[in-house]
């Protein structure tokens, strides 16, 4: 439980990237920004889930190669109802060559690194993704001991991202897998898990 680092991945390193881990009795939330901070953040986590695509479409040498704009774990997200920007749209290629470069170096140093969508997990929370004022409300009723303070949209991602890694580590996390890639969401049935404990 205490090995898993969720990142909030920015496009850019001169936006927020939002962290979520555990350390000593409570989650600690943040941001960071660049490259170089998001690994040497990064360093010593077993486990790391990115909200950003780790992957192609099947069938592209290349993000600038014309072909499949979906990859299969795309279509599977999107066929039990979850909404999502393809990973060729215009910004999110710029956030895909960045997280599959981090996610390389994290891999070479030992860690596994997972793609996950903190909107697939608050869709199947019955939470509205930009209601930070729910998302937290909801956030606090569980055993984080999070700090009572505001949060951006890219530290309560960040601890969506975190619970995606927890329920994975327990055999209870919902996977969307294909030939291309895979997403990892963190589940009802695991959060309200952790709710109860």
């Amino acid at each position: 439980m205490y090995s898993v680092l969720g990142l909030d991945l920015a496009g850019s390193e001169k936006r927020k990237t939002g962290y979520a881990y555990w350390e000593g009795s409570s989650l600690r939330v943040g941001v960071v920004y660049t490259d170089r901070e998001v690994l040497e953040l990064s360093e010593g986590f077993s486990l790391i889930m990115i909200d950003a695509p780790l992957s192609i479409p099947a069938g592209r040498s290349s993000l600038e190669d014309r072909g499949p704009h979906l990859r299969e774990c795309d279509l599977l997200l999107k066929k039990h109802g979850h909404r999502f920007f393809p990973v060729t749209l215009g910004p999110m290629r710029m956030l895909t060559k960045r997280a599959m470069n981090l996610a390389k170096a994290m891999k070479e140093r030992g860690a596994e690194v997972f793609e996950t969508f903190p909107g697939a997990t608050y869709d199947l929370l019955g939470l509205d993704r930009k209601d930070r004022s729910l998302i937290l409300n909801f956030y606090m009723k569980l055993p984080l001991a999070l700090e009572e303070r505001e949060y951006s949209q890219d530290e309560l991602d960040a601890v969506a991202c975190w619970l995606a890694g927890i329920c994975h580590l327990m055999g209870k996390s919902l996977v969307f897998s294909g030939v291309d890639g895979q997403i990892v969401i963190a589940n009802k049935e695991c959060v309200d898990g952790l709710d109860k404990r």
